[in-house]
């Protein structure tokens, strides 16, 4: 899908974002790909980011995928604008063995006030890929003073 930028500097704007988010460095989350309507986050494999099997646990898959997601859509924001999470459903399809984690998120349908974006979350492992999870987001577009005092 096409997607609208009204932002030029949405690049800068959106990785400045990422860059304030303590919980994604917690992780060990990098952003490793941005476009308009686009973004993938990949998280390298640490083993206290899993289960009791030793997979990529669910919670993470679910966090890089609302991220994706968010990020994706922040793209389309007007330069004063944020983006919030209103809700997304996460389906988890198999084991997330492998070396890295890559959830690739993309708007699905921009609106002036909520955007649907989707992102499928994959395990990279000897090169490579297997669908871990499938997640679909709405979000939310924030003005300025709908925005936290951190914002």
């Amino acid at each position: 899908m096409q997607v609208a930028i009204s932002d030029p500097d949405y690049q800068a704007r959106v990785r400045q974002a990422f860059d304030g988010q303590p919980f994604m460095h917690f992780i060990g989350a990098e952003m490793t790909e941005l476009s308009p309507g686009a973004c993938e986050i990949s998280l390298p494999w640490r083993a206290d980011l899993t289960q009791h099997d030793g997979f990529f646990h669910g919670g993470v898959v679910g966090a890089i995928a609302d991220n994706a997601c968010g990020f994706a859509s922040y793209t389309a924001a007007a330069a004063d604008q944020s983006i919030l999470t209103v809700e997304y459903k996460l389906n988890l399809v198999s084991p997330g063995v492998g070396e890295v984690l890559a959830a690739r998120g993309r708007i699905v349908k921009p609106g002036r006030r909520l955007v649907i974006a989707q992102a499928d979350v994959f395990a990279l492992k000897e090169g490579r890929e297997k669908l871990v999870a499938t997640s679909l987001s709405t979000l939310m577009l924030l003005n300025p003073s709908e925005r936290g005092e951190r914002a």
